[in-house]
């Protein structure tokens, strides 16, 4: 059955400790309802990104970020398991009027490695 990320974006100024509890409540019964349904494979907030890029005389420069030209960043996401788009998309509605912030569906496409190595 097909996978897919569930990102939520929250605005850059976002401040969790400020969060309503009745909206944190909404949350955890959204999830509580997905565990049931067999949905959900994983759900988690994100920390602050940290960027590791190669140089081209091959060492890593790591960085804060990436600092991207937006008001917006992910802040958490479920990884659903659902049999379609439309079962999805019923999740990801209840998701984004639960955590009141916008949403982003994306299958995970998964490529098995070849049982044989190539040359």
């Amino acid at each position: 059955m097909p996978q897919y990320l569930v990102a939520g974006y929250l605005p850059d100024d976002f401040d969790p400790s400020a969060q309503d509890p009745a909206v944190m409540e909404e949350i955890h019964a959204l999830n509580r309802e997905m565990i049931a349904a067999g949905v959900r494979r994983f759900a988690g907030g994100l920390g602050p990104t940290h960027t590791l890029r190669p140089q081209p005389n091959g060492e890593l420069l790591l960085t804060d970020g990436p600092f991207l030209e937006t008001k917006e960043h992910i802040g958490g996401f479920w990884i659903l398991e659902c049999a379609d788009m439309d079962e999805v998309m019923s999740w990801v509605r209840k998701g984004a009027k639960a955590c009141r912030f916008p949403i982003e569906v994306r299958e995970i496409y998964f490529q098995p490695a070849p049982d044989e190595a190539t040359e």
